[in-house]
């Protein structure tokens, strides 16, 4: 780590430590408090009310990095940018929903489209930027960008499923921002500047979002920064290694999508206790900071093994 790469880190970690306390009173006097599932656990159903929200600080810091980088002239933060202000908006407007209607959001009839259609403009961004060529891929523009838009909408809906945990989601992201800035090859100076902000923001909200959690990030924090990881990993050419550096959030979507088969296969028959599958650890008994530090494990893990393919294919 340069120490360009250091300092922003640690800039980015205090300003996220010392402004997310009066960020937690404002939430709360907007009674912006979380609405638990019915069907989950009653450990988590005492969360009730606890603040959400609360990613519209470290992407507002992610955002700020990013414009901060363009004006110094630092290639490459505009697609990472774009990412966190694009997933953030619509997390916003998702979060707002649940809070004002009392449902669970967006119908995801509505939401995936909207997705969708953020994320074209969004891949097109990123391939231009430096994601034309892709690793083991051939350079068929339709097929890149078709995989683009699908990697950005897949990453997007992986980091909100995971978001399900105190500390779970942000400690993973963390990671894997900062294996796409610090251990793959390609990353830009801008692109490492939002990276690197997003790696002291987060840190600075685990402080908060540890169990017991004081704020949640929603859906604000979590489609942000599947935008943002998506955006990055394409535009350094890597879109197939994403996969692999987020693992544990592809894991996550796995266990619901075998969860949801497996049920309308078999009339009601399930393969998990409860998924994403973190739930099925936690009516195992396993605490949930147990999970979360298991599932850090796991992620870095993956992310370092990602880095190990990345100089083996470039």
């Amino acid at each position: 780590m340069t120490i360009f790469s250091a300092v922003t880190f640690f800039v980015a970690l205090v300003l996220s430590l010392i402004l997310y306390p009066p960020a937690i009173r404002v939430l709360r006097r907007w009674k912006a408090g979380q609405v638990i599932q019915t069907e989950l656990p009653e450990s988590h159903q005492k969360k009730a009310g606890t603040p959400t929200g609360g990613g519209a600080l470290f992407v507002a810091l992610g955002i700020l990095a990013g414009f901060l980088a363009m004006i110094a002239g630092h290639a490459g933060a505009l697609p990472a940018t774009a990412g966190l202000l694009a997933g953030g908006l619509i997390g916003f407007a998702d979060d707002r929903s649940k809070l004002r209607v009392g449902t669970r959001g967006i119908a995801a009839r509505f939401k995936l489209p909207i997705q969708v259609l953020v994320a074209l403009p969004l891949a097109a961004l990123a391939v231009s930027q430096g994601g034309a060529h892709q690793y083991l891929l051939p350079d068929w523009q339709w097929l890149i960008y078709t995989l683009a838009v699908l990697a950005i909408v897949a990453t997007a809906n992986a980091v909100n499923l995971t978001d399900g945990m105190d500390g779970l989601a942000g400690g993973l992201s963390a990671i894997a921002f900062a294996a796409l800035a610090l251990l793959l090859p390609a990353a830009q100076a801008g692109e490492k500047a939002v990276a690197l902000t997003m790696c002291g923001a987060l840190a600075g909200f685990l402080v908060y979002n540890r169990y017991p959690a004081r704020v949640f990030m929603g859906d604000t924090g979590s489609l942000a920064i599947g935008y943002a990881l998506a955006v990055m990993a394409i535009q350094q050419g890597l879109i197939l290694l994403l996969p692999l550096v987020a693992l544990v959030f592809v894991l996550e979507t796995l266990s619901v999508i075998i969860q949801v088969a497996y049920f309308k296969a078999t009339g009601g028959r399930r393969v998990f206790k409860m998924t994403p599958i973190h739930y099925t650890f936690h009516h195992e008994g396993w605490s949930e900071n147990r999970i979360a530090l298991s599932f850090w494990g796991a992620g870095l893990l993956s992310a370092l093994a990602a880095a190990g393919v990345a100089r083996l294919i470039s």
